[in-house]
């Protein structure tokens, strides 16, 4: 998971007026996130116990870090993922990003969020569509929070350039790709 920088301040400034200091304190911070799911039914109808897949998780990370989480299958990975993003959520806890509680935000609330803090899913496969060009992959979220299509496939080749892929094979679809890739 990359924790995108905060955007630029663009708002207009009275002449000689001075900047507003740098922010201070990590960009996302996680506090004791739990994620509780309700055991399971057995054949008589009776619930078993509950499943705790997330237990008292906290970190912080500072804009431009990377912070990966590693551990065995089942561990709560993907599940503390899906719970820092919103998909799922947390049975309790907080995530802190930009100074607010996003575990607290209505949907609408979240969307300006959601601009900086994304997931991407483990399985290639069934997270790509293969019938777009990693182009319109990269560039449809970009399109849609306001960027110029020009703009945005310069940045699409940018990313490309950044995990290891050759920006020229931007027009290529996930298929022509090697899984690694």
């Amino acid at each position: 998971m990359t924790v995108e920088a905060r955007p630029p301040d663009t708002t207009a400034r009275a002449e000689g007026a001075a900047a507003d200091p740098a922010p201070s304190g990590p960009l996302l911070s996680v506090r004791d996130l739990t994620m509780t799911f309700p055991g399971r039914r057995s054949a008589s109808g009776r619930r078993g116990a509950p499943v705790r897949a997330v237990d008292g998780v906290s970190f912080d990370l500072a804009a431009g870090e990377t912070l990966g989480l590693v551990g065995e299958s089942g561990c709560g990975k993907s599940t503390t993922g899906r719970m820092l993003v919103r998909l799922l959520e947390p049975t309790s806890g907080s995530v802190t990003f930009d100074g607010r509680d996003i575990t607290r935000l209505s949907q609408r609330g979240l969307r300006p969020h959601r601009r900086h803090l994304q997931m991407v899913f483990q399985d290639p496969h069934s997270s790509l569509n293969p019938r777009q060009t990693v182009a319109r992959i990269i560039c449809d979220p970009l399109l849609v929070q306001g960027w110029s299509a020009t703009d945005a496939r310069r940045r699409a080749a940018e990313l490309m350039d950044l995990v290891g892929l050759i920006p020229e094979q931007i027009d290529r679809y996930p298929h022509e790709f090697s899984g690694g890739q």
